[in-house]
C-alpha cells in the first residue's frame, strides 16, 4: 500500500462530515456508480446518486493534508523481515489530471513503489475534499508489478462500487480522539485512522517541521498497526511500523 493508502468513525468527524458518511449507508450502486443515499443538504443533488458532487471540489487545501497539481514527494526507508531488510522508496505524484469516482470529480495522485530498487507497484489514488474541508478518499487503481511486470491488484477499490463507499482521510480540524474510517471497502481496505498526539516536531531528511499530528492507524485485513505523522502544509512526513519506517526525503514544490 501506499503511504497514502496504508491508512470507527468518533463523534467528532461525524459531526463534521455526518451528512456524506450518513447518504453513503446503505451501500448499494447505482448503474454509473455512484453511491446511494442523499446528504441532508443536497435536496439539488444530481442523478449521480445521493452523494452531491457540487459538495467536493478537486482544489484540496486541507491543512494536514494538501495536494496541488505538480507537487512530487518523494520517501525512503526500509523494512525487516527476520534477516532480511528491504530498502523501499516511493515516488508520489499530484498529477494535473482528474476522474470521477461514484459521480464526484477526484483529485489523482500516482504513486510508485520501489523494493531493493525494483519496482513492486503503481497505484492511482483518488482524494476530493469536502465542503467543510475534510479530505475523502475514494479508492485506489492498482496494479502490482514483478520482473517489470504487471501480476495483480490487490487491495484494488473504488466508492460506489458494490458496498464501497468514500471514506474521511483526514479532518478539516483534527484533534486528539478524533477517529474515522479512512478506507470503506468490506473485506478488501478497512483502515482506520486515530489522533493521537498533536502539537509534534517531525525531524526528517527532507526538513523539520512543527505543529504535526501523529495518528494510529489499523488495518483490520491485515491485522497491522502503524504510526503516520503530518505536517502544516506539507502531509505525510513519516511512518512507522512493525519492521520498518518510511521518510519524506525530498518534496519539490508545483511547477
Amino acid at each position: 500500500m501506499t503511504p497514502t493508502s496504508r491508512c470507527s468513525v468518533a463523534i467528532a468527524v461525524v459531526l463534521l462530515a455526518s451528512a456524506i458518511l450518513v447518504a453513503c449507508g446503505n451501500g448499494d450502486d447505482t448503474k454509473d456508480g455512484a453511491v446511494q443515499g442523499s446528504p441532508s443538504d443536497s435536496a439539488a443533488a444530481s442523478t449521480t446518486g445521493g452523494v452531491n458532487p457540487a459538495d467536493f471540489s478537486t482544489t484540496i487545501d486541507n491543512k494536514f493534508f494538501p495536494l496541488e497539481p505538480g507537487q512530487k514527494r518523494v520517501y525512503e526507508g526500509e523494512e525487516k523481515s527476520g534477516a532480511e531488510t528491504t530498502k523501499t522508496r516511493v515516488e508520489e505524484t499530484v498529477l494535473d489530471e482528474t476522474d470521477k469516482v461514484a459521480g464526484v470529480e477526484v483529485r489523482t495522485v500516482e504513486a510508485k513503489e520501489y523494493e531493493n530498487d525494483g519496482l513492486s507497484e503503481i497505484t492511482k489514488d483518488y482524494y476530493a475534499q469536502y465542503k467543510d474541508g475534510a479530505v475523502y478518499y475514494f479508492g485506489e487503481r492498482v496494479d502490482e508489478y514483478s520482473n517489470g511486470q504487471v501480476v495483480g491488484d490487490g487491495g484494488q477499490w473504488l466508492a460506489g462500487e458494490g458496498q464501497n463507499q468514500p471514506g474521511v482521510f483526514m479532518p478539516a480540524d483534527p484533534k486528539v480522539g478524533d477517529q474515522f474510517e479512512q478506507e470503506r471497502a468490506p473485506g478488501i481496505a478497512e483502515d482506520t485512522s486515530k489522533v493521537i498526539v498533536v502539537g509534534e516536531t517531525v525531524d526528517v531528511p527532507a526538513e523539520t517541521a512543527s505543529g504535526c499530528i501523529k495518528t494510529e492507524d489499523y488495518s483490520p485485513v491485515d491485522k497491522a498497526t502503524e504510526f503516520k505523522f503530518y505536517c502544516p502544509d506539507i502531509g505525510l512526513m513519516r511512518e512507522e511500523f512493525t519492521g520498518g519506517f518510511l521518510d519524506l526525503v525530498s518534496m519539490e514544490p508545483s511547477a
